[in-house]
């Protein structure tokens, strides 16, 4: 026998898992998790989150004008 954990996050995708693995006529059960409950972040999305929360307080710092940010222009020039 095989386990196969699928993380499904919206119940339409749940309801067409579902009728596929009945039209197999396999059997499965259905655990329920809170939505507080996630898995931990792999190293990628680490750095992403990180850097997007980065740029998050800049953004604030830009808004509350204890910083410039650099114009788009000059950022593609460096490019």
């Amino acid at each position: 026998m095989t386990t196969l954990t699928v993380n499904i996050d919206n119940k339409k995708t749940e309801k067409a898992i579902k009728a596929v693995l009945d039209a197999l006529g396999l059997e499965y059960n259905i655990e329920q998790q809170p939505d507080a409950v996630k898995h931990p972040l792999n190293k990628s999305e680490k750095v992403i989150f990180d850097r997007l929360k980065q740029s998050a307080k800049e953004i604030k710092l830009y808004k509350e004008g204890k910083i410039k940010l650099q114009d788009a222009t000059e950022f593609l020039n460096e490019l």
